[in-house]
């Protein structure tokens, strides 16, 4: 299996259980891996054989910062799901959502989580 990753793309969403965090909001990054047979498109050179990553951008973009969610797995879950449906090449996924600034004490880098969805061999 081929994959294309779009790398730590940032957005500002109001996503969280804390009400701080739907009034205030907060960066998100977002990583996602893309399974996709890239064997045409490297050997046509043809767009049409891959999947355009600006769009899967802008897909990302639209859930991250759209409609808020109580669970970060819920953005994730919303990710993984439009981009599976909207573009047919994918043949799986895997998300990796990170939440820099969580309102939460202590002393940690972020907290993250990471799912798969589909065939992702």
């Amino acid at each position: 299996m081929d994959f294309i990753h779009l790398n730590d793309m940032e957005f500002y969403g109001y996503h969280g259980v804390f009400p701080e965090e739907t009034k205030l909001g907060q960066r998100f990054r977002l990583t996602v891996s893309l399974a996709v047979d890239l064997k045409q498109a490297g050997e046509t050179d043809a767009l049409e054989h891959t999947v355009h990553y600006g769009e899967v951008y802008e897909t990302c973009k639209s859930v991250v910062e759209g409609e808020p969610k109580k669970l970060v797995e819920t953005v994730a879950e919303e990710v993984a799901s439009r981009i599976l449906s909207e573009f047919s090449l994918v043949q799986g996924i895997r998300v990796q959502l990170i939440k820099p600034d969580p309102p939460i004490p202590g002393h940690y880098k972020s907290v993250a989580i990471d799912i798969t969805r589909g065939e992702f061999v």
